[in-house]
């Protein structure tokens, strides 16, 4: 058998279901933290790919794009189907949600005509018993032709007993046959038949909750849901802040001992800011990105698996589908107005790539708290009090706007038209969560975040300080004052001069350093890499920053300035997080230089526009 680079290996296990019936669970309680998650050559779909050993036998699993259906309708099914027909996967393992039956075995009826090793797994049958279900696998199975495995992934339980049928599968398979199935009349006559007394239940009807007479009220239930994503938010920063504090202490402690130890050596200036102030600041910024990754994963997995994600993506599916994305993206979108990374860690719980992608430019749109703690003290420098409410409310409505650009602009590369449908969905039954498995999962995502954090941030950190570095401690012996000054006829074209424009610069690697950079640059006595580096701890005497730069610049440039500083690259973590999630670096390129010339033009507008009135 010829075999393409997807799958090189013997023992290759594909996982092959709907949206929601475990497959990454399954995926990431087999493969653990051995697995690699990148996209298929050629294609914006993700590919995840790991392995498991057992009987001192190595297996690789492959988790085939999540789609409804095998009607090569959409790239991911596409993908999946010639994945299958390849005969890449030596057995197909194919998951069903034990809890919603009918809808699910679609999946199977689609895939019944391929003559391919297979086993049926019953996913969630602890949803299915909660619920009075009945379900008879091993009639089933009989009328199948292949091994069906009773299993709840979720609880961490049961896999030995999966590894040990997939090992004697593997040896010994069966394949499921049947006539093919031309239309959906004929599958779904096909899924009767199996299960015509194979499945039953004990619950006559099916009584709403006091809480979903709520939920699904078009007003009350987008209230709801809203107010509890931002708790959820609130959560997820409670669960950092210990790590965070933790974190924190490593410049404070770290910082003086390299610095003497390293001058005591006659190490050059520069090198000692690098070991001294940059290294232990790097791995504050990677642990404090981790951690809130990590508290967002427990908050999103928690929602996810008691059932709350899928009324949220009822409530929002209608106003979101405009942008061409579903409406489990309200949630990463909410929980950006908190923090980007967040909103883009958040995004794990889309279906597919595009949509995930999709949603995480979106979510750039969206400024996150650490903006709105610099524009009102920026504008309260030009502004009276109801100007600065002004600016606030501008940036509010270009959100919208900008929202609806970058739909147009990537919309349909990444979720073509042909692609797109209204949301048909059974609403989940509530149910307990399975802490075990929402802490691991969460934790592998953390510490592969970390990891990956580490590179980028070290990388690009060392870039912005070769830079920003100044061996004198004045801002006008760095590299980044010399860039500035000498490219400022062309930032005057977008509004900004070079000490704006290097605030700008630094608003791209983290927004909390803005009002620092610009003390430093218009008092000329501060370091910028200083600055930058300690924006956390640092303070700034706000008065004396708003004379100095109110005689040096007009209110147009300093309007301008804060709309540009607004929308464009949230911030470093944001990035790493971005590119994290996306596995992709062209993506992430594209996302980071769309916002950065999508700020330069807006700055641009907002000037022209503004100088007139603001002189």
């Amino acid at each position: 058998m010829v075999r393409s680079n997807s799958c090189s290996t013997m023992n290759c296990i594909a996982l092959l279901g709907q949206p929601n019936s475990g497959k990454s669970t399954v995926f990431n309680q087999l493969t653990g933290s051995r697995q690699h998650v990148g996209n298929w050559p050629g294609k914006t779909v993700e590919k995840s790919e790991g392995t498991y050993s057992y009987n001192n036998e190595k297996y690789t699993v492959v988790d085939l794009p999540g789609s409804y259906g095998l009607s090569g309708n959409s790239d991911e099914e596409i993908i999946t189907e010639q994945f299958i027909k390849s005969g890449q996967a030596d057995l197909v393992c194919v998951l069903v949600d034990a809890s919603q039956l009918e809808r699910s075995m679609y999946m199977l009826a689609d895939f019944a005509s391929m003559d391919v090793p297979s086993i049926l797994i019953l996913n969630m049958m602890d949803v299915a018993t909660s619920q009075g279900k009945k379900i008879d696998d091993k009639l089933i199975s009989k009328r199948l032709g292949i091994p069906v495995l009773p299993f709840t992934a979720a609880d961490g339980k049961g896999f030995d007993g999966l590894k040990s049928l997939i090992a004697g599968e593997l040896k010994a398979p069966h394949k499921l046959v049947t006539e093919s199935m031309t239309d959906a009349n004929a599958k779904y006559a096909w899924i009767n038949s199996i299960l015509e007394g194979a499945a039953s239940t004990s619950e006559k009807t099916y009584t709403i909750s006091g809480f979903d007479r709520i939920m699904l009220k078009p007003f009350w239930g987008k209230v709801m849901t809203i107010l509890i994503i931002l708790v959820g938010f609130l959560a997820a920063m409670l669960i950092m802040s210990p790590f965070m504090s933790v974190a924190g202490m490593l410049p404070q402690l770290l910082g003086a001992p390299i610095a003497g130890f390293l001058n005591g050596l006659n190490v050059h200036p520069w090198l000692v800011s690098v070991f001294s102030l940059l290294i232990p600041n790097t791995f504050y910024f990677c642990i404090s990105m981790s951690a809130f990754v990590f508290g967002v994963n427990v908050v999103f997995g928690f929602l996810e698996e008691i059932g709350f994600l899928a009324r949220a993506a009822y409530q929002f599916d209608g106003a979101l589908s405009k942008l061409g994305l579903q409406g489990k993206a309200v949630a990463p979108i909410l929980m950006g107005m908190g923090c980007t990374i967040g909103g883009a860690s958040g995004t794990r719980v889309m279906d597919n790539w595009g949509q995930k992608m999709l949603t995480m430019m979106v979510v750039w749109a969206v400024p996150c708290a650490s903006i709105w703690s610099i524009i009102p003290v920026i504008s309260g420098m030009f502004f009276p009090a109801w100007g600065t409410v002004l600016v606030c409310v501008g940036i509010i409505l270009y959100i919208f706007v900008l929202m609806f650009i970058v739909s147009r602009v990537f919309g349909n590369k990444l979720v073509p038209e042909s692609t797109r449908s209204g949301m048909i969905m059974e609403l989940p039954p509530y149910h307990k969560a399975h802490w075990k498995y929402i802490i691991k999962e969460a934790w592998i995502k953390c510490f592969d975040m970390f990891k990956r954090a580490l590179r980028t941030v070290t990388l690009v950190s060392l870039i912005f300080w070769a830079f920003s570095f100044s061996p004198s401690g004045n801002v006008e012996s760095s590299l980044l004052y010399k860039v500035g000054t000498f490219i400022e006829p062309v930032t005057r074209i977008f509004g900004m001069g070079w000490r704006t424009f290097m605030a700008f610069i630094t608003a791209a690697f983290a927004k909390e350093a803005v009002l620092g950079t610009l003390n430093a640059v218009f008092a000329g006595q501060s370091n910028v890499a200083d600055v930058a580096f300690n924006a956390a701890t640092g303070g700034v005497d706000t008065s004396a920053l708003s004379q100095m730069m109110s005689q040096t610049i007009s209110g147009a440039e300093a309007l301008a300035f804060m709309f540009a500083c607004t929308f464009s690259v949230p911030c470093l973590m944001a990035l790493s997080t971005t590119y994290r999630e996306s596995h992709s670096l062209k993506w992430t390129a594209k996302t980071a230089g769309f916002y950065i010339l999508a700020a330069l033009i807006l700055s641009c507008i907002v000037y022209h526009i503004a100088l007139p009135f603001l002189g």
